[in-house]
This record gives C-alpha cells, structure tokens and sequence, in this order.
C-alpha cells in the first residue's frame, strides 16, 4: 500500500531491500477519512506521522474570520507531518481535500529506524528539507508572481511531484481540487482563478475541466512560470 512512497524515495536515491521491510514494518495501520476532514490540529500532542497512500491533503492556517491559506498540497507517497515527530506538536492544521486512506507510522518505530539505520535517518531528513524546499517556493508565488505565473508554477510543480509517484504524465494529470482550493493556495479570489485558469485555455497552454488538467504546451507553462525544478532535487544521488 505505500508502494508510491517507495516510489518517491527511489527517484532520489537507493533503497535496499532491508530498509524497504523497515518501512513497510512501522505501519502500525492504515484510517480513511472523507474529504474536508481536518484530523490534525495545531497544539494537539501526536505520537505518530501520518503518510498519504491515496487522495490529497493540506497544511493550512487560518483566521479568526474564517479565512485560510493552505501552505502546502500532499499527494500519495508524501509524509504529511514527518515534521511532527521532532516538534511533537504542529502549528498547523492537517486536513483531507478529496476521501483519503493514510498510513500511520508510530513515532516509537520512526525512533526505531533512525538507531538502526542512518542511510534511511538522511532519507526522512531530506524529506523534511524537501518539504521546505517546497514552501520557499510556495513562498515565491505568494510575495512576487503574478496570478498567471502562481497558477501556471503550482500545475507545473504538481506535474512533476505527481509523475514522481506514476500519477502524471507530459501531457496532464488529475487535479480533483476545487476552485476554493487552489485559491487558498494561491492567496487568490476564485474569482481570479476562474479567470486565470480561463486565460490560460484562450491562451492554448493548458485546460483544466472536469478534475482534469490538461497540459497543451508545456514549454510555455513553464515559461510563463518562470519554472526551475532545481527545488524539487529530482536527481538521484546517494544521501
């Protein structure tokens, strides 16, 4: 069930046999939630992280007026809260977008791994830089892209995450997030996110319908964009 985890490792890195059965062995279960389900909230003590095996998830803040900035999407294969095993605590909340079944992993048996093998220690804590690798850049789109460039970044960005894991291609992907979603990643209206995601189809670039993007000239997304991969570290090279 977390074959697409194993998957992401591997595109970066070697994964032996032993490491994989210590990955598989701290699963202690697997839950399923419904969409918009926040099961993680900040100050809330944990004792366990949570990996995604199929849907989407969010990190989000928000405020007293109900408004809310979602600070990062998680895919199958992603740790939503790896992060939650050092800080013990989150200052955020964690939610499901679309029905999900996640992986628990005990914090005891992450504990286990990282007194026994040191190569699979490097490898949780790439996925943590990863992860904040990934919000710089979401960072990028909030202060200084224009709308065009926040949408044409973040489908360019999920592409490539998404083909990671065999759930994209060149030509496009399933997005099955509202537009309410991705203007709450994007600190846009959906107003102007229906207008954007409009131009970019006059535009002949890319055509999003029915929870399904679909890329019609990918060099000019990432144009538009002005997309560098170098964040997501693709390349795979010993940790």
């Amino acid at each position: 069930m977390i074959d697409r985890h194993l998957a992401k490792i591997r595109a970066r890195d070697e994964l032996s046999a032993g490491e994989e059965q210590m990955i598989r062995s701290a699963v202690s279960q697997y839950r399923e939630y419904p969409a918009d389900h926040t099961f993680i909230r900040p100050r809330e003590e944990l004792n366990h992280s949570t990996l995604v095996v199929k849907g989407w998830l969010c990190r989000y803040r928000d405020l007293r007026s109900g408004q809310r900035q979602i600070t990062e999407l998680h895919v199958a294969g992603d740790f939503a809260d790896l992060h939650s095993f050092t800080l013990k605590h989150l200052d955020h909340s964690v939610m499901t977008l679309t029905p999900s079944k996640v992986a628990i992993v005990p914090h005891s048996r992450l504990r286990e791994i990282t007194s026994a093998s040191p190569h699979l220690t490097r490898l949780y804590w790439f996925s943590t830089n990863l992860d904040a690798a990934i919000h710089r850049e979401w960072e990028l789109s909030l202060g200084r892209r224009t709308a065009i460039a926040k949408v044409s970044a973040l489908l360019c960005e999920l592409r490539l995450r998404l083909q990671v894991v065999d759930l994209a291609n060149a030509q496009g992907f399933d997005l099955p997030l509202t537009q309410t979603d991705l203007a709450e990643c994007l600190g846009l209206t959906n107003v102007h996110v229906n207008r954007t995601v409009r131009e970019l189809r006059e535009q002949g670039v890319v055509a999003i319908q029915g929870g399904r993007v679909t890329i019609l000239d990918l060099p000019m997304l990432e144009r538009i964009a002005e997309f560098d991969p170098t964040y997501l570290y693709l390349e795979r090279r010993p940790r």
